[in-house]
């Protein structure tokens, strides 16, 4: 059972699928253990924006388990165990945009997120357009606005960023400026 079905339940109890360097299932634990033991697993990241083309941008909670109170330009989380990556990335969306009936959030690249100090997990980027009113999950986000992407650049340097959030947010740049095939 997912942990936003049952709000008793703790995030650190959720199972997460353990995988390895090509993104194969390699075994299953729960969510705390994963991050104490910085296993592998898999996450997704949902670029929201909203029907004037601004980025949904919200610095987290500070009891959230990784990166708590810094800032990110996505909304998303972590793929629990027999989870395909589009479910996660429409239920994550809903959940911390506080939404229902989103469309389905557009699959666009994947890749694996590495901070070369022990943290390591299998990242799916995905957008979608969110013309509902929101009500961000208050468990998951202490602020929240829907900023003109100039404003976000601005605020790179500024503000206090989740490491993977940026890495995925560096790579969409990427992706979107590399020329058509």
């Amino acid at each position: 059972m997912n942990p936003a079905e049952n709000p008793e339940e703790n995030p650190a109890d959720e199972i997460l699928d353990i995988v390895d360097v090509d993104d194969r299932v390699v075994g299953r634990l729960p969510r705390g253990a994963v991050y104490r033991e910085g296993l592998r697993h898999r996450c997704v990241f949902v670029q929201a924006r909203d029907a004037d083309g601004r980025l949904f941008v919200h610095r987290r909670t500070a009891t959230k388990l990784v990166f708590p109170s810094r800032y990110d330009m996505f909304v998303g989380g972590v793929v629990s165990a027999g989870e395909s990556y589009d479910d996660a990335a429409l239920r994550e969306a809903e959940e911390e945009l506080g939404v229902t009936g989103l469309p389905q959030p557009e699959y666009l690249f994947k890749f694996l997120y590495d901070d070369g100090a022990g943290l390591s997990w299998w990242s799916a980027v995905y957008e979608v357009r969110c013309e509902l009113p929101v009500r961000p999950q208050a468990e998951e986000v202490a602020w929240h606005a829907f900023l003109p992407e100039e404003e976000v650049e601005r605020r790179l340097g500024e503000w206090e960023w989740v490491p993977d959030g940026l890495a995925a947010y560096e790579r969409l740049r990427s992706y979107r400026s590399a020329p058509a095939e």
